[in-house]
C-alpha cells in the first residue's frame, strides 16, 4: 500500500470546557446580583454606618485577611502555581461592618457564641440579621468572592481546620461566598464538629454548582435573614 504523505491528520476541534462555561455563567450572575445589591442596600448601609459610629468607638468597617480561591485547582499544581508558603488559597482582604468592640476584635480570634460579650449592641442586631456581611458585596465585584460559596476563613484557623478535617481544603476549589448551602442549613460554628458538617454541605454544593443553584440559594437566604435563623 502506498503512503499518502499529503494527508495530515487533523485533531478535532477542542470542545469548550463545560466547567468554564458554568463558572462563567455563575460569575456573571454573582456580579450582577452584587451590583444590584449594592445599589439597593446603599441607604441601609449608610444608616448602619452612622449607628455604629454613634454607639461604639472605632471604625465602621472591619477588615481581615481570609483564604480565597485556590487557583491551582483550576490550572493544575506545579510550574508557576507553586507557592513558597501554602496558604491554601489566594489571600484577600474581606470587609464586614464592625460588630465587636475594637479591643476584642484585635484579640485572639475564637468562634463567636450566643450572648458573646465581645459583640456590641448594634453588632448583635447586625449579626442576627446577617447585615454585617453587606460590605462583602464589594469583595464580589472585585473578584475575591461570589455571592454564593463556602465561607472564607482566616489563615490561622484555616491551617488548624485542614489539619483536623481532611476534606477541608477542597472548599477552596471555588470562590468563597457571602452565603452558601451550608449557611442556609446550619448555624454559626461553635466547634470542629460544626465545621465538619458544613464542609459536607460545601462539598455537596461544589459538586452540584450552577447558576441556577446559586440563584436558589440567594432566594433562600432572604427568609433565613428575616427569620434570624442561625445567627448570633
Amino acid at each position: 500500500m502506498t503512503s499518502l504523505p499529503w494527508l495530515i491528520p487533523i485533531a478535532p476541534p477542542r470542545a469548550w470546557p463545560r466547567r468554564t462555561q458554568r463558572e462563567g455563567a455563575r460569575r456573571v450572575l454573582n456580579v450582577a446580583m452584587a451590583a444590584l445589591g449594592l445599589v439597593l442596600t446603599l441607604p441601609l448601609m449608610i444608616v448602619i454606618a452612622v449607628l455604629i459610629k454613634l454607639t461604639s468607638r472605632g471604625p465602621v468597617f472591619f477588615a481581615q485577611t481570609r483564604v480565597g480561591l485556590d487557583r491551582r485547582a483550576l490550572t493544575g499544581a506545579g510550574g508557576n502555581t507553586r507557592r513558597h508558603v501554602d496558604a491554601g488559597g489566594q489571600l484577600f482582604t474581606m470587609y464586614k461592618f464592625r460588630t465587636m468592640s475594637v479591643q476584642t476584635e484585635k484579640a485572639t480570634q475564637v468562634w463567636a457564641k450566643p450572648d458573646d460579650p465581645r459583640v456590641t449592641t448594634i453588632g448583635r442586631v447586625l449579626r442576627k440579621l446577617r447585615l454585617d456581611e453587606l460590605p462583602q458585596l464589594w469583595n464580589v465585584l472585585v473578584g475575591d468572592m461570589n455571592v454564593v460559596g463556602p465561607r472564607p476563613e482566616q489563615p490561622s484557623i484555616f491551617n488548624y481546620l485542614r489539619a483536623q478535617i481532611e476534606t477541608y481544603p477542597r472548599r477552596q476549589r471555588v470562590r468563597p461566598g457571602i452565603t452558601g448551602w451550608a449557611q442556609i442549613n446550619l448555624t454559626y460554628d461553635r466547634s470542629v464538629d460544626d465545621v465538619r458538617q458544613k464542609v459536607a454541605y460545601d462539598l455537596e454544593y461544589i459538586h452540584n454548582q450552577s447558576a441556577l443553584e446559586d440563584l436558589k440559594i440567594m432566594l433562600r437566604t432572604v427568609p433565613v435573614m428575616l427569620g434570624r435563623r442561625g445567627g448570633w
